[in-house]
């Protein structure tokens, strides 16, 4: 189960936060691929399809194709160069997504060895929601959490103190 799984805080305030907003009744499109969260939504009972590995700035095909009632975003949109463009894309209504909090005293995050695995946004929590809203969607609910380590020195201390993930529950606005 999730308890057991690296990172486990953040996969409990990630299903807790989904749970509270969707329930396993309605069909999911997790955007990324298949991963140790979509596993740990479909042992819950939800239905799950990820995309394909896709480039999602440029490759909307399975989000335009899917007919889930509700997408999910887990720390997705900081590895877009434009997620504004597969924001306006989704046809479900209901979307909840997360992602890492811009941290003053940390760069951006960089994998030395995986030229994808790269953050180009790290967002502060107003300019998500402003993406959010720019391209249609209203913000329902949200929350932060933390995510401390346990080193030794300064920013460590600060990652106790300071929220590191964002998650929201937003609906597609109506269209008049």
């Amino acid at each position: 189960m999730y308890e057991k799984t690296f990172p486990n805080k953040r996969f409990q305030h990630t299903l807790s936060f989904l749970q509270k907003h969707i329930p396993p009744t309605q069909s999911i499109l997790d955007l990324g691929v298949e991963n140790p969260f979509s596993k740990i939504m479909e042992e819950q009972g939800y239905a799950v399809e990820n995309t394909k590995g896709e480039d999602l700035d440029v490759d909307f095909s399975t989000v335009i194709a899917s007919g889930s009632e509700v997408v999910t975003a887990f720390e997705i949109f900081e590895h877009l160069l434009a997620p504004f463009n597969v924001l306006k894309e989704i046809k479900a209504d209901k979307l909840v997504a997360s992602i890492p909090l811009r941290l003053w005293f940390a760069p951006a995050y960089k994998s030395k060895t995986d030229v994808w695995d790269r953050h180009y946004h790290e967002f502060e929590d107003w300019q998500f929601d402003w993406l959010l809203e720019k391209s249609g969607w209203q913000i329902k609910d949200k929350a932060k959490w933390t995510n401390p380590v346990n080193k030794i020195g300064i920013r460590p201390l600060l990652r106790k103190f300071a929220p590191r993930y964002y998650i929201v529950y937003a609906e597609r606005k109506s269209k008049l």
